[in-house]
């Protein structure tokens, strides 16, 4: 593992530690030149992951696209960075568990979707809007009627 500070090929772990989600390790490490401290995070990367698109594309799972779909839709909202991190990792967790290698994109949208609802229905509307691409205000009225509906229910 290469030094963050002086590129330094040698670092010894100094403790390691399993991650709160428990599929990853925190590692500390100590440079054995210039003695700077880091940390650093192995996980287990799964290959062959790939999602099918309306169109019937076959892409690669990324992630950092859920990310970003989540990011944007509560921009400016009171959710946290690390609860946007939380529903990523559950939701990559139920994604491998349920689909050996394909997952269609219409699950995972509705699986964000799903899991928006349930902190912050400003958000959930904001990834609706996009997700369900909305061509008029009244499809827009439509989801809110059915989130205030699916609310008073529970």
């Amino acid at each position: 593992m290469n030094c963050p500070k002086c590129k330094e090929r040698d670092s010894r772990v100094i403790d390691s530690r399993i991650a709160r989600d428990g599929l990853s390790i925190r590692r500390r490490r100590e440079c054995q030149k210039c003695g700077y401290r880091f940390t650093t995070v192995e996980e287990i990367v799964r290959e062959g992951l790939s999602v099918r698109k309306r169109d019937g594309r076959l892409e690669a799972f990324d992630r950092r696209k859920i990310v970003g779909g989540l990011r944007r839709a509560c921009e400016k909202r009171p959710v946290p960075s690390e609860q946007i991190d939380m529903i990523v990792n559950d939701l990559v967790l139920d994604l491998e568990a349920k689909y050996d290698q394909e997952v269609p994109s219409h699950k995972i949208g509705e699986m964000v979707m799903h899991k928006l609802k349930a902190i912050d229905q400003i958000a959930y509307v904001r990834f609706a809007s996009v997700y369900r691409d909305f061509r008029d205000i009244t499809e827009m009225e439509q989801a809110i009627h059915d989130l205030k509906k699916s609310e008073t229910q529970s």
